[in-house]
């Protein structure tokens, strides 16, 4: 088939898939089978991973499941909706309670409020003098739709409360979903249950919302004007007396396995109610304790969703494609024969890594049993060898790297003993292809550069057309020849411009956590950016190659150290962000300037009671105060806790500095 061809069979499917969009979503009357749906856009994705040169602004690659209509204004969340992470097994529970400890600093009894997870659409109600004024959808999580009037028309949710004791001010969050027995009036109408609570929300006429049997169940607040609830049970319970309904399924739980205990129970009987779930939600019920742990910048550490058991179909694998990832990790994904898994045509599992092929002797042509877990990836359970052919031959994982043809390795962890299960390429200063390419997502995606209009596929173009080949790049781009390029204009290049051009002005801690170091995410990141202050400081630790002075801060270790040593022991990697920090206003880390500590430095030393560092630190610089990573004449104060290193003790005292306990800390802030 030649290029046209493949291009004029590609628009063809493109068009019928933005058919059934607007079919599927806009008039919530989907034409083909959730499976046909599916089938249809891997298709597409498929046809454009293996064609480069294939390119639709109606690509399901660039399209998100729904967009927000045009219909509805915008409304900015006053506390994010976020996601909540996932625990599939008892093992991610115990991961999930520990990090809780981690941070807290404390190994402390936890109680849990549990509630079951349906599967229908998120909403929150913002209620102002007792009165709901905003109805507005999950969106992003920063901004949803505003469907007020859509919302109003759900007998579950009142308008106005008459309790005396409803709050000035809050934004109350839920659930919308339609019951089974519901949903069997209305299936002609829509492709599931979840569908039609989505589709009716976002009716341009509230009328036509209200024909649809919606119902709400309230299952926490997001904003709440002078809070007076000390757990979740608590505030379920009040809302409740307050008129709304919350699940009479909702529980409260203090250990792990009797968590676990539950959920099998009530996984047992799921099927017996009237309503879709998909899992439990536990959320540490304390809420002062939830206000402590606080977010990542994804989800709340404070809870989790323990999903269901997954579903699983047989497939055959019809040969493995060799990923690789911007920290140069290769991994195997097994490209397979579609098959419907849950209601999702599944195209590709992942495979891990090496050892996982070898351990479970994964080769191509092989029948396999495949597994999805909610919004996890799928992956391969095991092998049918009874049905593998007389010929087949065991698997080779590739010894050098299939973009750049460098060799690749497996490192040594000094921890462990053992050799890592994964395979890196070692050329990771631009010169592999695919590493390359995969920094650069890496340095425009939302949580680095954030530069609108410069998505993973335009990327990818530009690089093939040599427009951009390091981060540097992006700056100086053509914009003469962008113009004239296929689905390009005058109007598309300046809006580009223009998101570039704000992109230039970003925060220390977000510069560091752009350049795609290994080991330095989003949370390491600002640990460096708090004690390092500025992208000059932080230039000059690498050109002296002194950055062994890092491990004095609390939270970089030998690995992250290590994987800063690695990566600017090239050359290219250094001038890259030389030349970056005289290209960016990179704003140094700011500081409240008002606080209780204000011009004071403090210190750690020692084990802290009932408190992380990383808590105290962040205490100390919300009133105004900062961390020093060693003692000098800066100094104000060394907090000492148990068993402190008497070396920093001694140069305290020798220093005039003044030495204090956590319990004077805390004096010191009341």
């Amino acid at each position: 088939m030649d290029k046209e061809q493949i291009k004029k069979n590609y628009l063809i499917k493109v068009k019928e898939y933005k058919d059934h969009n607007k079919s599927y979503y806009d008039e919530s009357n989907p034409k083909i089978p959730d499976s046909q749906y599916d089938k249809l856009k891997n298709e597409i994705l498929n046809l454009e991973k293996t064609y480069k040169f294939l390119n639709n602004k109606n690509s399901p690659s660039k399209s998100v499941g729904y967009k927000a209509s045009k219909s509805f204004d915008k409304y900015k969340h006053k506390v994010p909706m976020l996601s909540l992470s996932n625990a599939f097994n008892e093992e991610d529970l115990y991961n999930f309670e520990k990090k809780i400890f981690n941070y807290l600093n404390n190994k402390i009894k936890i109680e849990y409020s549990v509630e079951p997870k349906i599967d229908g659409i998120s909403a929150s109600l913002t209620y102002i003098n007792k009165k709901l004024l905003y109805g507005v959808s999950r969106g992003d999580g920063n901004v949803g739709e505003l469907i007020t009037e859509n919302l109003k028309t759900i007998k579950d949710i009142p308008q106005e409360i008459k309790f005396k004791n409803f709050p000035e001010e809050i934004e109350i969050r839920g659930e919308v979903f339609i019951k089974k027995k519901d949903f069997l009036k209305i299936k002609d109408k829509f492709a599931n249950a979840r569908n039609a609570a989505s589709g009716s929300l976002r009716q341009k006429d509230p009328k036509e919302t209200k024909k649809i049997p919606l119902n709400f169940i309230a299952y926490t607040f997001g904003y709440l004007k002078n809070n007076s609830f000390n757990k979740q049970s608590d505030f379920l319970n009040k809302l409740k007396e307050w008129g709304f309904k919350v699940n009479k399924n909702n529980n409260t739980i203090s250990t792990i396995k009797d968590l676990v205990k539950f959920h099998k129970l009530f996984e047992s009987k799921r099927f017996n109610l009237d309503y879709d779930v998909d899992g439990l939600v536990y959320k540490v019920n304390d809420l002062s304790m939830q206000s402590r742990l606080g977010f990542t910048s994804n989800a709340p550490r404070w809870a989790i969703a323990h999903k269901f058991s997954a579903d699983n179909a047989n497939t055959k694998i019809l040969y493995i494609d060799i990923q690789i990832g911007r920290t140069g990790a290769l991994t195997p994904v097994a490209k397979v024969e579609p098959v419907n898994i849950g209601g999702v045509v599944v195209s590709n599992a992942t495979l891990h890594n090496e050892d996982e092929i070898n351990r479970k002797d994964i080769r191509i042509g092989d029948v396999v049993k495949i597994e999805r877990a909610g919004d996890v990836i799928p992956h391969v359970i095991e092998v049918d060898k009874t049905k593998r052919k007389s010929d087949s031959k065991k698997y080779e994982f590739p010894s050098v790297c299939p973009s750049c043809g460098s060799q690749t390795i497996k490192e040594f962890n000094k921890i462990t003993k053992k050799f890592d299960a994964v395979r890196r390429c070692i050329n990771t200063d631009f010169k592999c292809e695919r590493i390359a390419i995969e920094n650069l997502k890496h340095f425009i995606s939302k949580e680095a550069l954030n530069i609108d209009g410069l998505g993973k596929k335009v990327i990818e173009k530009f690089w093939d057309l040599n427009l951009i080949k390091k981060p540097q790049d992006i700056f100086n781009l053509n914009y003469s020849k962008i113009k004239n390029l296929d689905g390009w204009g005058l109007l598309s290049v300046n809006n580009l411009k223009r998101s570039i051009e704000n992109s230039k002005t970003i925060n220390f801690q977000r510069f560091i956590y752009s350049i795609g170091i290994r080991h330095i995410g989003i949370e390491n990141a600002k640990i460096i950016s708090d004690n390092v202050k500025n992208v000059s400081n932080f230039i000059n630790l690498i050109e002296t190659k002194k950055l062994d002075e890092l491990l004095n801060i609390n939270g970089i270790g030998e690995t992250q150290i290590n994987s800063l040593k690695n990566f600017f022991a090239s050359s290219n990697n250094l001038k890259t962000i030389i030349e970056l920090s005289s290209i960016l206003k990179i704003e140094n880390k700011k500081f409240n300037q008002n606080g209780l500590f204000k011009n004071k430095s403090f210190m750690f030393t020692g084990k802290l009671n009932g408190i992380s560092r990383a808590e105290a630190k962040s205490l100390i610089e919300k009133n105004s105060g900062i961390t020093l990573s060693s003692i000098n004449n800066n100094l104000n104060y060394l907090v000492a806790g148990e068993k402190p290193t008497l070396r920093k003790i001694n140069k305290a005292k020798e220093l005039g500095i003044k030495i204090i306990s956590q319990k004077d800390l805390l004096k010191l802030l009341n």
